[in-house]
This record gives structure tokens, sequence and C-alpha cells, in this order.
């Protein structure tokens, strides 16, 4: 069977030309002889970029999931590349209703008949991993059932074996494709995919984010998630909220509605700034498909979040990573994002501070000649994990991840008010931020929040102190031992090279006896 799938993707590789692709990365002498003879005079109409792209969706879901996430990872491919990925779509037929409501009762040991007053048999979306179907609850919820699409994880093994196979290969052939990394890719998709195929992972991603933006919560206008029914939740299963709304991309239709398209970029970027930086764990995957608007009176204008598989957490070292990096790049403070990388401790210690920061100023200055509202962050960002990466820097997962969801914000954010000045809402949560963790008040918040700990260590501090004072001092015993291991390895190295002037003396004595000299 893995045979038979190696020699199909092996089929469709050479209809798309992407021989021509890998063997134009390798430097090398045989790699451009092969190079002329696949091409035979011939050279390919399209481009690389639609080549892949066309052949990865050739190869099926699993392979349209591994482009999309190494679309993700502009710091490792090219940007032509890159761009063309962005557009590969999941086109998946859904699979039978009376399979989706088969994996229903064995996940939650009843038919859908039973646990909804309605249960809508055709699935409004289908995708690659799961579909999804309406129901009614027999309170009157109105609820969206995710199923995950039967026979998943047995299929992807397979291709993500495959896929290890050929990263292996590809990684020892070229030293361009050791730079790229590919067996690292693999992991990260084997690890993404995983994590999706669990909708009770989903569905605490979903849960914590809708705790975050709570509707009764100071920032509940923000953002709308639906609530998840624990109740009717399995690894298979995820059973939430309905929500009604309509793509963020449908703008006429949400003009004619009467919402304010500028007034709604602005709230977008609000909103990823809030998560990033108030709450450190983000949706990370906010293309126009998974981000809706509402059109419902009581909420019109409101964004709604869906699909939850992909979010990103942030410690509080990688907030102030970024925080401070931004601030240092609008100052033109240069010597201080170099010296944000060397302390992080992912640049080599023996990388020059004077050095790392003339290559930042490369990439950085010339975004100086635009004005503000014409700058990308999500670019800032991608072009200062570039430069990084040429001083052997290995940047963490959830900062290109994090790189990535900008980039999509920033995106949405243009498409609906071309005049959009991301610096402008950004600048204002950056400062609070710092202001926040620096000086009295991040102090108190840090006094507040290690006030337990302390409480339980101040009481026993002073027998602590009293049983370290009153050890014996061990420091004499220690030293005299030393002194003795000392003096044996001495006498060995004696002994030693006593034997070695006795062995060389024999064969001298020898050699003149047997007339050799």
């Amino acid at each position: 069977m893995m045979f038979l799938r190696a020699m199909r993707i092996l089929i469709i590789s050479l209809r798309y030309r992407l021989d021509e692709l890998a063997l134009s990365s390798f430097d090398h002498p045989w790699a451009a002889r092969l190079l002329r003879l696949a091409r035979m005079g011939r050279v390919p109409k399209e481009s690389r970029g639609v080549r892949l792209r066309l052949a990865l969706e050739s190869l099926g879901p699993i392979f349209v999931k591994f482009g999309q996430v190494l679309s993700t990872r502009r710091d490792l491919i090219p940007k032509d590349i890159a761009d063309e990925l962005v557009l590969l779509q999941d086109h998946v037929a859904p699979f039978p209703s009376e399979q989706a409501a088969k994996i229903i009762e064995e996940s939650l040991g009843a038919p859908p008949s039973e646990l909804f007053a309605h249960f809508e048999r055709d699935p409004v979306a289908s995708a690659s991993v799961a579909q999804v179907h309406f129901a009614r609850m027999h309170d009157g919820r109105e609820v969206a059932v995710k199923v995950l699409r039967p026979g998943m994880l047995e299929f992807i093994e397979g291709d993500l074996a495959l896929m290890r196979t050929f990263a292996g290969i590809f990684e020892r052939l070229s030293p361009d494709a050791r730079r790229l990394k590919p067996r690292e890719v693999v992991a990260e998709f084997d690890k993404y995919l995983h994590d999706e195929l669990d909708l009770l992972r989903e569905a605490s991603n979903c849960s914590q984010l809708r705790r975050n933006f709570m509707p009764d919560s100071p920032r509940g206008h923000l953002l709308r998630v639906p609530e998840v029914y624990w109740d009717y939740c399995a690894t298979r299963v995820m059973t939430m909220e309905r929500m009604f709304g309509v793509p963020v991309s449908q703008v006429d239709y949400l003009r004619d509605a009467g919402v304010d398209i500028k007034a709604l970029a602005k709230v977008g970027v609000e909103i990823f700034f809030t998560q990033v930086f108030d709450d450190g764990f983000f949706h990370a995957d906010m293309h126009p498909g998974n981000i809706y608007v509402s059109d419902q009176k009581d909420s019109l204008g409101q964004y709604i979040a869906l699909d939850f598989g992909i979010v990103g957490s942030l410690s509080e070292f990688d907030k102030n990573y970024l925080a401070q990096n931004f601030l240092a790049f609008f100052q033109r403070d240069y010597r201080r994002v170099a010296r944000l990388h060397i302390e992080s401790g992912w640049v080599p210690p023996t990388t020059r501070e004077e050095e790392l920061e003339g290559a930042i100023r490369a990439v950085c200055e010339p975004y100086f000649d635009r004005p503000l509202a014409d700058i990308s962050l999500g670019q800032v960002l991608l072009r200062l994990f570039q430069t990084s990466r040429r001083f052997h820097v290995e940047i963490q997962p959830q900062l290109v991840l994090l790189q990535k969801t900008l980039l999509n914000v920033e995106g949405l954010g243009r498409e609906l008010d071309p005049q959009l000045d991301l610096w402008a809402t950004a600048k204002p949560f950056l400062e609070k931020w710092m202001h926040d963790r620096i000086g009295f008040t991040g102090l108190r918040s840090k006094l507040s929040m290690e006030a337990g700990q302390w409480a339980q260590l101040l009481p026993e501090l002073p027998r602590l102190i009293h049983k370290q004072l009153s050890r014996p001092d061990e420091n004499p015993a220690v030293l005299h031992e030393l002194r003795l291991m000392r003096r044996e390895r001495q006498r060995s190295n004696r002994l030693l090279t006593a034997v070695l002037v006795m062995l060389v003396l024999c064969v001298l004595v020898w050699f003149h006896h047997t007339g050799v000299f």
C-alpha cells in the first residue's frame, strides 16, 4: 500500500515538474547535468510555486495541510513559494451522514436522534479533517456538531512516514536543504496534525478563548466565541454553540447591513494585540474562513471566532522580547534590538553586538522611507527572523506562529481599510504592557503573584539558616582528600614514566645485542 502511494507521489511530482524544482536547489555539477537532462530543452510554463501548489492539491488533503503549514514558515522558504502555498484550499467531499451518525453514537453513547431534538443530516461545511452539522438540543439551543472524518489517523500515518523518508533523503543530498530543516518541518506538521485530530483539545482551546472574552466582561464586545457543551464532546466529536454571521471577507454585505468597516478593521487588530500582550494566548488561524462578523441585531458588527485547532501561547519572556523589539524598532534603536537578540540566549555568545546591529539596520532602515500606515509589522518580524537565522539563531515555534498570524491580521485589516495604521493601534498595547511590568505597578503585581509562595517559605527561613550554619565545616576534610588524590596521581605518573624508560632501555639493549646498531 505504501509502495503504491509512493509511486503515485512520484508520478504527480513528474507531471508537475517537481524534479526540476528539486534539482535546481542543489548546488552541485551532477545536479546541473541532471537538470538539463530532465528539462530536455523544455522550460516549465508555470512558476515553481504554482506547480508545487497544484501538485499538493492533487496529492490530497494531507499534503494540502502540509502545504498550508509550510506556508507559515516564511523564515525558511522563498517568498514566491510561500505566497502561492497560501492559496491552497481544502476541496474535500463530505463523508456519508450515516458514518457521521455512527461516530457520534460511538463517541457519546447514543445516536443523534436521541441526543438532539433535530439533527441536520447534510453537513454545512466539510474539510480534510472534519465536517460540521447543525443541530438543535432538546432545550431549544442551536448548536454546531463537528465530527472527525473516519479513518483519518491510519490514513495520515502512511503519508507522514513517506514525508519523513523524503525529508531525510532531501536533507542528506543538499546543503541548502539542511538549512531549510525538512525533517524539523515534517515533525512540526506531525504535531500540528495530531493536535487537530483531537477535538477535545480544540474544545479546550475554544473554552479558554471564550473565558478570555466572556460576554459580560469589559472586552466581551470585541469578540464572540462559541460556548462549548462538554457533555456532548469527545475525541472525535465537538459540540458548540451555533454562531450566526457572515465571513469577514463579505465587505459589501456588511457595509449594506450598516457595519462601520473602518472601525471593524481597527477592532480586528485590537483583538489580536489583546490576545498577544494581555493574555499570551491567541487564535493562530485568523484567515477569513475562520473569522465571521455577526449580522444579528443584538450583536451587529461583532467579530466571531471559529475553528480553534491552531492556537499560540506566549510566555512572559516571549511577550517582553516582542514588545521591546517593536518599541526599539520604531525608535530606530538597532543596538537595542541586537542586544535583545543576544540577551535572549538564541544567538551564540561569540556573536559581536555591533555586527548584528549592522545587519538589523540594513533590514529595518528601508521601512522608514514609508508612511507608518504602509509599514507591515509582520514583515518587520519576518525580516528580523531571517536576519537572526544568518547568525544561527533558532527561532521559537510560537514566535513563527505569531508572525504568520500577524501577517493574516494585517492582510485582513488592510483589506477592510487600506489606510489602516497598525502602529497607531499596537503602540498603546506595547506601552501599557511595558508600564504594567516595569516600575511600581509591575513590582506590585509580581509581589502579589509570589505572595503565596513567600508566605510558605518565610516562616521556614530562620530554621533553614540555622541548619546550614550548624553543619560541620567539611572544607578541611575535602581539601585533605583532594591532596591525597593529587599525591596518588603524581606517584602513578612517576611509576608509569619509570616503566616507559625501562622499556625503551630494554629495546635499545636488545637492538645492540642483535647487531641492529
